[in-house]
């Protein structure tokens, strides 16, 4: 898809029906057929403009004689049957003195704000105009990271009241979210700090501010996403633990279930041998057995439960109360 826009005699982002110069061209996902329009339009390379449709393109800065290029990895938010999926994909916005192109295999919502004019642009100062994006983009990162962290509450909520598959595995998604993200901020950061050699940026101290607004907002971004991931990993780790210590439980008690039951049925299949027996013959015999095998059960039982509950880990407190007693 190719869309054509222009600011107007008000400075307010509207949309051409075709190619003017020093106007914004938006590639959402282009064919090859559009890729080669464009290309004989503005001048710049197919290789370039495909750049940003590959998935796992690394962020970057591309300069040449006629055009200059900067990809950078985007947040999107992906509907699924487990619900909203957090990735990263690239994009690039290409200039030259011609116009501004942009291309990326979805819609951003930075560029429609743009388009909304909920944020000015202007196309005709292309690295004002990547400057805008950029900190639009450090924006975008640091809401998509609160929404995970709030999901990330309501999930661990759900958790507390039943451990299920579902919720361990929105949580397992959403640290795979964080871990994409932390490396595309951190790919992101590298791009913005080789900027700061334009001329543009230290030429205008406008352009200066509004790209350490940039940097500012993007390590912020960075430090929150290390953190939410390193409290989400804890949190996963004390969950596999309490899954881990709850298994260990229920094996337990089944153990003493089958020792506890294995005495009856070793006194049953001992008297149940076709050879003489004690009480062989007797009307009161079968009482007897009985009897022997829930005496010999009961004691049994009272001997491995002791035994089961002293097998157990001590806690720091409980050492330290042995010690001072020279336990």
């Amino acid at each position: 898809m190719i869309k054509y826009f222009k600011n107007d005699e008000l400075n307010k982002i509207k949309r051409l029906d075709s190619f003017e110069e020093k106007c914004w061209v938006d590639l959402i996902n282009p064919t090859d057929d559009e890729i080669e329009d464009v290309t004989a339009i503005t001048g710049i390379p197919e290789e370039t403009l495909k750049a940003a449709l590959d998935e796992e393109e690394t962020a970057r800065i591309e300069r040449d004689d006629g055009y200059f290029m900067c990809l950078i990895d985007t947040p999107t938010i992906t509907d699924t049957d487990e619900g909203d999926t957090y990735e990263t994909i690239p994009m690039s916005i290409i200039h030259n003195d011609k116009c501004i192109v942009t291309v990326s295999l979805r819609g951003n919502p930075v560029l429609g704000d743009f388009i909304s004019n909920r944020v000015s642009a202007d196309t005709s100062k292309p690295v004002l105009f990547m400057l805008t994006f950029m900190f639009g983009n450090a924006k975008r990162f640091l809401s998509n990271l609160r929404q995970i962290d709030k999901k990330s509450l309501r999930v661990q909520a759900e958790l507390h009241r039943s451990m299920k598959n579902k919720e361990l595995i929105q949580m397992l998604a959403l640290e795979n979210s964080l871990v994409y993200f932390s490396t595309s901020l951190s790919s992101n950061i590298g791009v913005y700090k080789k900027m700061e050699k334009l001329p543009e940026i230290s030429r205008y101290e406008d352009y200066q501010d509004l790209y350490d607004d940039v940097l500012i907002e993007t390590r912020q971004a960075m430090e929150m996403c290390n953190i939410y991931r390193d409290i989400l990993s804890g949190t996963m780790d004390a969950y596999a633990s309490v899954i881990s210590n709850n298994l260990n439980v229920v094996m337990k008690l089944l153990a003493v279930i089958t020792l506890i039951i294995s005495v009856p049925t070793l006194i049953a299949s001992l008297w149940g041998m076709n050879v003489g027996v004690p009480f062989e013959g007797k009307a009161w015999g079968f009482w007897v057995v009985i009897g022997i095998s829930v005496v010999v059960t009961a004691v049994v039982s009272v001997f491995v439960i002791r035994m089961s509950n002293s097998i157990r880990i001590k806690t720091p407190k409980e050492i330290k109360r042995k010690r001072r007693r020279g336990e």
